[in-house]
């Protein structure tokens, strides 16, 4: 950042003051997209663990569903065997 120099017989607190702010505005900025790369960052991690649950769920799903379609035909064998 290059210090601009004030025209004789000014006060060079007029200049610092808006390279200040100029600075304080770039620092904001970079911490707001430092915070939204770890938000993005945090959001995919809680997708795949969301992705992972969801195949839990889907297998646990399935595997109740198999085990009452073998319920079902035990019964129908046994009931046609007597």
């Amino acid at each position: 950042m290059t210090r601009r120099v004030p025209p004789l017989g000014g006060s060079r607190f007029l200049f610092d003051s808006f390279d200040a702010a100029a600075a304080r505005i770039e620092a904001n900025e970079r911490v707001s997209e430092e915070r939204w790369n770890g938000l993005e960052y945090r959001l995919g991690q809680i997708e795949a663990t969301l992705e992972r649950l969801e195949k839990r769920v889907w297998l646990g799903v399935y595997g109740v569903a198999g085990f009452l379609l073998a319920q079902g035909v035990e019964a129908l064998l046994q009931a046609g065997l007597k």
